[in-house]
């Protein structure tokens, strides 16, 4: 894993250990709690269209990173739990991606690799 994420993730046991919330960080609830933040976050979108989407304020987009960041730390807790090298995992999953959606039959096209 990278360093600044070894970094980061070191600062999250050092967090949940300070506050003894270790005992409430089994992958199970990580997974859950991850889950609530990506809903927080895809809230922000709701009802916007796809141009307001891509245009927020500064506000909104504080909001969002903020949101973004809970997702980030959730996950690496949920990794970090599981013994699993999250930028090795991600590699490993551009490469598939890669295999099932190749340039030529898939540039430019929404369509999932079964369908294209």
């Amino acid at each position: 894993m990278n360093n600044d994420l070894q970094s980061l993730t070191q600062s999250l046991r050092d967090f949940a250990k300070a506050r003894d919330w270790e005992q409430f960080h089994s992958p199970k609830n990580l997974a859950s709690a991850l889950s609530v933040e990506v809903a927080e976050l895809l809230e922000h979108f709701q009802w916007l269209t796809e141009e307001q989407s891509r245009n927020l304020s500064e506000p909104k987009q504080a909001e969002v990173a903020a949101e973004a960041a809970d997702v980030l730390l959730y996950l690496l807790q949920l990794c970090d739990k599981l013994n699993i090298d999250l930028m090795a995992a991600a590699r490993s999953k551009l490469i598939v991606n890669g295999e099932k959606y190749p340039v030529d039959s898939s540039r430019g096209s929404s369509k999932k690799y079964t369908d294209i």
